[in-house]
Order: C-alpha cells, then structure tokens, then sequence
C-alpha cells in the first residue's frame, strides 16, 4: 500500500530544504531511461565513509556488474553529515536515487511520508528467514518492510584484563554479564587517582534508549503521531545506575561523562580507567590502536532484568517508491545482502550483521581478535525498539532527551526531574 505523501520529515527540516537546493542530485529515472535499449542504471547512494568499507562495496557492486549487463548500479558516495536534510530535498524534488543507504531511526518520516517502496513481497524468502523477527521489526511500518536491515552496533565493556586480576577480580566467562557484577568489577578497580570505567555520554541518548531495553525500558507506547511516552521505573533504572556509579561509588571517571567514546580510549589505553563501555565497532578500532602489550578483553553483554537486549537500530538499504525499477532494485539488494557480500561490509566497518550466516561468516574473518566472539553474541540480543515507530522522535533525540541525560549525568537534576522533562517535552512536541 502506498502511504498518502505527507510533510512530517520536510516540517521537521525546516528552511533547510532551500540552502540544500542548489546541491539536488539527478533523479534515478532521468539516468536510467533507456529508450534506446540500454541497459537499466540504478542509482545507489551510499553512505559508507571507511576507505575499506567503501572498497567492500565496490567490490560487490563491480561484480553484480559483471554478471548482470542488463542491469547496472552506479554508487553514488555520499557521506552521513546532512543525509537527513539532503534527502527531503531529494524526494521532493523528485531527484532521490534508486537505492538509499541510511539508517532505521531516520527513514521513519520517509516510510510514514509514503516515499519509501514496500518491499515485503521482494525479499528473498531465504534471507528473511535468516534475520530475526526483532530486527525485521526495526524496518517495518504499519506492516510493510519498508528497507533491508544490513549492520548493527551494540554497546560492549571492554577491559583492562591485567587491571581486573590485579584487583582480584576474576574476568566474566559466562553468556552475559550483569549490571550488578559491572558495578562491582568497576568499584574494585577504581583506585586513587584511577577509575573503574571510562564511558563516554557527551551524546547519551542513544545509549540509555538502547541498553534500557534490558530493563523493559521502552519509554514509548504506538505508532506514528499517536506515540504517547511513559517515563517509569524500567526507563529510569539504565540512567539511575550510570549516576550511581558516578556519584555513590565514584567508579566513573567523571571528565569522561562529557566526551565522546572515541576521546574515552586514551584513558583506557593509559590504563586510566580499567574498563571502557564503547558502541561494539570499537573492537576493531582497539586492536589496531592499543598499544603494545595491552592486555585487553570484550567482556560478556549486558544484561538486566528483562535479558541481554539492546535497541536495533540497523543501518539500512531502501527503495526509492517512485523508482522506475523497485524490483531491479530489490534484485540487487539481494545479492547485495548475500552472507558472504554483508560480511565483509560488517567485517570492514566493525558491525554486526543482521544475518545470522553472515555473522557465521564474521567469525572466520575474525578468527585473530577474539573481541569479536562477544561482540557478535550481542548481536542475538538485538531487538526493534518502540522508538523507531515514533514519527518525532528525532526531533524528542535532539531537542529534549540529550539536554535532560546530560543535565541528569552531571548531577544538575533528579531522576524525578529527569523523567518529567522527558515526559513534559514530549507532550510539547507531540502536541
């Protein structure tokens, strides 16, 4: 069914739209009409921006190339920075590509603002089996799969192994690891002048909406405009045990609370702080960059009351509706999203796949950073979370979640003003 084209994303983006106006792309049907009986040319706007990353999607796109002459894809480079604004101006104008490369939490609007294909019927019936329901869920809007779920990112503890034993603390072997035994591992770490754990939150809010989930923190209820918000205990226990840590048992380098994940490892790798909780693609960051003869380990994930589940949010391949050639397109998407094609993508980008063959295929590429054994148990974890139905939750993201975690983080508020800034803001934006 195609949505009625609404103007939930373009209102959002503002007068955006009219500086971006200048910079609009040629639209995926003016390049591939092929009056003459050319081959089809799809457009494909990717975002991948790791020179090994973009090289593993060259590589896939030169040999479906090759073996499909009757229908060619053209990359498209494009970077994460203002994808949002560049693609209103894209759809409305009519320019938007074949093929869009972005992420879950963002093409909601596009989905609800009808621009995006349905793709249920397209999808190969082997790869939707070998994806599970929770993050098929994260790509689907009122029934439709309205993209192709590709990579993913959990939240992992990475630790100083020889600082743990040092404090007499056994590394955890088990499944998952409980916020209850992070909280002590991190107390029995944190000496004077150095801390248990360096955790970088100057951008909070996708990490307590993620690992919330563990505590049946949805914080959302509905779909669309009629999403309501409900801030109880489940939503507050991730933020309130971060603070604890913090403020109680002063296990968290505080400095770190305002810098970004990347800033953090300096710490980790002077072994200023005995472990680090960072998004899982750092594993690869941390053995390229630790230096020599850190002794360092993934540890298990996560869990709290309700299990090891973190938020899906998976970067994503979609088609644009008014396309000349949404089934050539699902076509290549197929192959693209082949095991062997999305592991080496997830492999060069320090990702989980979405595909459980692909993460099989992850473990033999990684076979030499044992890291990833746990990174890639995670990723069983991994669920479409209720904020990825909610039309403005961008905008709730950006406006007033960030500001209130940081001013809860730095001790500025309560847990009870926290809740009911969140609560309040969002009755403000949802009207």
């Amino acid at each position: 069914m195609k949505r009625i084209r609404g103007i939930g994303a373009v209102a959002f983006a503002g007068v955006t739209i009219l500086a971006l106006s200048g910079c609009q792309q040629g639209s995926a049907s003016n390049e591939s009409e092929n009056a003459d009986g050319g081959p089809v040319t799809l457009q494909f706007q990717s975002l991948s921006d790791q020179p090994t990353t973009q090289a593993a999607v060259k590589s896939i796109v030169d040999q479906w190339n090759t073996e499909n002459e009757d229908v060619q894809v053209k990359i498209v480079q494009a970077g994460w920075d203002g994808t949002f604004d560049k693609l209103i101006t894209q759809f409305t104008g009519g320019t938007a590509p074949d093929i869009i490369h972005y992420e879950a939490s963002s093409i909601a609007s596009f989905a609800a603002d009808g621009y995006l294909a349905d793709l249920t019927d397209l999808i190969d019936e082997d790869l939707k089996q070998d994806i599970s329901e929770g993050i098929w869920d994260s790509v689907t809007q009122d029934g439709e799969i309205i993209a192709y779920p590709s990579t993913l990112q959990s939240y992992m503890v990475f630790a100083n192994a020889d600082l743990l034993e040092a404090a007499g603390v056994e590394v955890p072997t088990g499944d998952t690891m409980t916020w209850e035994e992070l909280q002590t591992i991190a107390k029995a770490t944190t000496t004077e002048g150095n801390f248990g754990i360096g955790w970088g939150l100057g951008s909070p809010t996708a990490t307590m909406m993620s690992l919330s989930l563990g505590f049946d923190g949805g914080f959302f209820d509905g779909e669309g405009t009629d999403a309501s918000i409900d801030v109880g205990d489940s939503e507050l226990a991730v933020p309130e045990l971060i603070h604890e840590m913090a403020y109680t048992d002063k296990s968290i380098e505080p400095t770190s609370l305002t810098q970004s994940g990347s800033d953090v490892l300096a710490s980790f790798y002077g072994g200023k702080v005995a472990m680090t909780v960072q998004g899982s693609f750092q594993a690869t960051n941390i053995a390229n960059d630790a230096p020599e003869g850190l002794n360092w380990v993934a540890l298990p994930p996560l869990e709290g009351s309700a299990g090891a589940i973190q938020a899906a949010n998976p970067q994503t391949y979609s088609v644009n509706v008014d396309s000349e050639y949404v089934d050539e397109s699902a076509d290549f998407l197929n192959f693209f999203m082949s095991a062997e094609n999305l592991a080496s993508i997830a492999y060069a980008d320090a990702l989980i796949p979405a595909s459980s063959s692909a993460r099989t295929e992850v473990e033999t590429l990684a076979a030499d950073n044992p890291a990833w054994e746990q990174v890639l148990a995670s990723g069983e974890g991994l669920q479409g979370p209720p904020f990825l139905k909610v039309e403005k939750y961008t905008e709730w993201k950006d406006t007033i979640a960030t500001p209130a975690f940081q001013q809860y983080l730095a001790d500025q508020i309560t847990s009870d003003e926290l809740a009911n800034q969140l609560s309040t803001g969002w009755t403000d934006i949802a009207g």
